[in-house]
């Protein structure tokens, strides 16, 4: 079951991240405190599955008014290949569009051949005409990637 994810799903979905071999934590905007800012800014856009009891997908989704980004779109190992990724991202993009947000994007690492095999396969667009570019406010706000033990349940190759 897809649902509008809530802060009080915070522990579930940070322990889902961390069950994923090579996905990104941010110190400072992946903590509660940063997760409850970004879901108080955007309060019915980011999505939850539900199988069982347990969450087994989220996607963190946000706009500013014009256009919205998918964030840290995962799906647990055990789950994948069910329809899951995509009746969470179909419940994000009709959240934007009952928001009028007209396009959505997002980033995938070029070595996780999963998620990006899951965006062509949904009919997304790569684009090769522009460059992508960032900049640091906080240095304090750094990016820590998920090394899982070999024996762990979850393990993948990447976040989708």
């Amino acid at each position: 079951m897809v649902r509008v994810m809530t802060i009080e799903d915070y522990k579930e979905v940070f322990d889902l991240w961390n069950s994923i071999e090579g996905f990104g934590i941010r110190t400072i905007d992946d903590s509660k405190e940063g997760i409850e800012m970004f879901l108080r800014r955007n309060p019915t856009t980011s999505a939850v599955d539900v199988e069982n009891g347990e969450i087994v997908g989220a996607i963190l989704c946000g706009h500013d008014g014009r256009r919205a980004s998918f964030y840290h779109v995962c799906v647990r190992t055990d789950y994948r290949r069910h329809g899951i990724g995509k009746k969470m991202v179909e419940f994000c993009k009709e959240k934007l569009k009952e928001e009028k947000i007209c396009k959505v994007s997002l980033n995938a690492f070029v070595t996780n051949k999963v998620g990006n095999a899951f965006w062509q396969r949904m009919g997304w667009t790569l684009r090769d005409d522009m460059n992508y570019y960032d900049f640091a406010l906080n240095e304090d706000n750094l990016t820590e990637f998920i090394h899982l033990e070999p024996e762990s349940k979850n393990v993948c190759d990447r976040a989708i």
